[in-house]
């Protein structure tokens, strides 16, 4: 593993330890070269994952903008950043169990807002804000009304 700071060929593992319910390792990495530090996470990759937007357009699948949607969604609810990485974490086994390789960005969208709905309706109400793209307040009316018309 290359080092970020320097740049030198062959770092050093000092700590490996698992993460996200063991779906993951993360290495403490130290740098011969500068005696720089510095953390890796390493996952399991079943497949190469594609997102296809609702224009047509593919990219690939990005493990940490979806993170950052639900941080954002969840920002000052309290929810801790392990619990987020436990909800990505099981959308991508998810995905990856479906056996596609191609998922329609509205799948995202749905699997993530599933996940927050079980997590916090505050959340969930945010997320949905902008993954439906309510454009006033007589459509946070209609969502929060359908919200509390659902059976628990």
């Amino acid at each position: 593993m290359r080092c970020p700071f320097c740049g030198y060929e062959d770092t050093s593992v000092k700590d490996s330890r698992p993460i996200e319910d063991g779906a993951a390792i993360r290495r403490r990495r130290s740098c011969p070269g500068c005696g720089g530090r510095f953390s890796t996470i390493e996952r399991v990759q079943i497949r190469e994952l594609t997102v296809v937007k609702k224009d047509g357009r593919r990219v690939g699948f990005d493990r940490e903008k979806l993170a950052r949607s639900i941080r954002i969604a969840t920002r000052k609810r309290g929810i801790e950043e392990e619990q987020i990485d436990r909800i990505v974490a099981g959308i991508i086994r998810q995905l990856e169990a479906s056996g596609e390789s191609e998922i329609p960005s509205t799948r995202l969208g749905e699997l993530a807002m599933e996940s927050l709905a079980d997590l916090d309706p505050v959340a969930y109400v945010r997320f949905a804000s902008v993954y439906r793209d309510f454009a006033g307040p007589e459509d946070f009316q209609t969502f929060i009304g359908q919200l509390n018309r659902r059976p628990d």
